[in-house]
C-alpha cells in the first residue's frame, strides 16, 4: 500500500484563501483546543500519577488538532504498532509531528523530552505529572542517569517515543541522528522501531504560522532487535536506524535523497513543542568511565 503524499514543495506564498483560513480559523482553534485539553490534563493529573488518563487526553487533543489542520493521515505498516515495549523513533519535520504521532499510535507510550521543557508553565507541569522522561543534554552524566531511567521505564513495559534528530529540520531533509535511542534500546535490550513522517513539513514547516492542506503519511518499518548488543555497538545501531528511517522517508516522499551531508537540525525548543532529545556522541565513553 502506498501513502498519499504532497506532489511537490509548499507554495510560497500560500494562496490567499489558505492564509485567511489559517489566521482566522485554524490558529485560533489550535490555541483554544490546546488550552482546553491542557487544562483538563492538568486537572486530571491532580488525581492520578500513572499518566494513563492524561495520555488519553493528549490523544484527544492530537485528533482534534489533526482535524483542525484539515489533513488526512495515512498509516502504513499499522500492524507493526503492537504497543509492546520498544523505542519508537521518527524523523522530525514540523510542529504537527506531535499531534500526528499521538493521534496515530494506538497505545500508551511516553516521550523523551528536553529537561528545559519541564520548567515551562502548563506543558512542563503536564510532562512532569504524566510520567514523561526528562533528559539534560547539557550534562552528559545527568543524561546517562536519565536515559538509564528511561531504560527502566522500557523494562517495566512502557514503550518510549523519541525524535533522534534533536529538533525540527529547517529544509525538510533528514538531519543526522544522535545516539539516545540506540543507547536506551541496548541498555534495556529491547527493539527499536523505525518510523517516518512524510508531508508534515509541507503542512506546517518550522517558523511558519499558516497551514497548507496536504495529506500526511506515517510509515512504520520493521523493528530492529537489540538483544545481545553491547554499548560498543551504539554507533552501529544509530547508523542502521538512520538508514532505515531515511529509506522509509524517501521511498514515500516527493523528495530525493541528497548526496550532500544531512541538514543541521535546529536546536531551538518552542513552547508546546514536545521535542524529544538524545545524548551526545561521547556518552558511551562517559558511561564506561562511570562504571570504572
Amino acid at each position: 500500500m502506498k501513502g498519499t503524499v504532497p506532489t511537490g514543495p509548499r507554495p510560497d506564498p500560500l494562496p490567499l484563501h489558505e492564509r485567511l483560513v489559517s489566521h482566522w480559523y485554524q490558529l485560533p482553534a489550535f490555541v483554544v483546543a490546546t488550552a482546553f485539553f491542557g487544562s483538563l490534563a492538568l486537572l486530571v493529573s491532580l488525581f492520578e500519577k500513572s499518566g494513563r488518563r492524561q495520555h488519553s487526553i493528549a490523544q484527544a487533543w492530537a485528533r482534534v488538532s489533526v482535524l483542525i489542520s484539515g489533513t488526512r493521515v495515512t498509516v502504513l505498516g499499522r500492524e507493526r504498532l503492537s504497543g509492546k515495549p520498544a523505542v519508537y523513533v521518527c524523523n522530525h519535520l514540523s510542529y504537527m509531528d506531535t499531534p500526528v504521532i499521538f493521534s496515530s499510535l494506538p497505545f500508551q507510550f511516553r516521550i523523551v523530552a528536553r529537561s528545559g521543557l519541564f520548567k515551562l508553565p502548563f506543558i512542563g507541569w503536564w510532562l512532569g505529572r504524566s510520567g514523561q522522561v526528562s533528559v539534560d543534554v547539557g550534562n552528559p552524566r545527568a543524561s546517562i542517569a536519565s536515559l538509564a531511567s528511561a531504560a527502566r521505564t522500557l523494562k517495566a513495559g512502557m514503550p518510549l517515543f523519541i525524535f533522534p534528530e534533536g529538533g525540527r529540520t529547517e529544509s525538510g531533509e533528514m538531519a543526522k541522528f544522535m545516539q539516545g535511542p540506540a543507547f536506551m534500546a541496548i541498555r534495556a535490550q529491547l527493539p527499536v522501531v523505525p518510523m517516518a513522517l512524510i508531508g508534515t513539513h509541507e503542512l506546517l514547516p518550522i517558523h511558519a504560522n499558516t497551514i497548507h492542506k496536504v495529506p500526511v503519511t506515517l510509515t512504520v518499518g520493521e523493528e530492529i532487535e537489540t538483544r545481545g548488543m553491547t554499548m560498543k555497538r551504539v554507533n552501529e545501531l544509530t547508523t542502521l536506524l538512520e538508514e532505515r528511517v531515511a529509506a522509509l522517508y524517501y521511498e514515500h516522499s516527493w523528495r530525493k535523497k541528497a548526496e550532500a551531508p544531512a541538514a543541521t537540525p535546529t536546536s531551538t525548543a518552542e513552547v508546546g513543542n514536545l521535542e524529544a532529545v538524545t545524548i551526545s556522541r561521547d556518552l558511551q565513553e562517559t558511561e564506561e568511565a562511570r562504571r570504572r
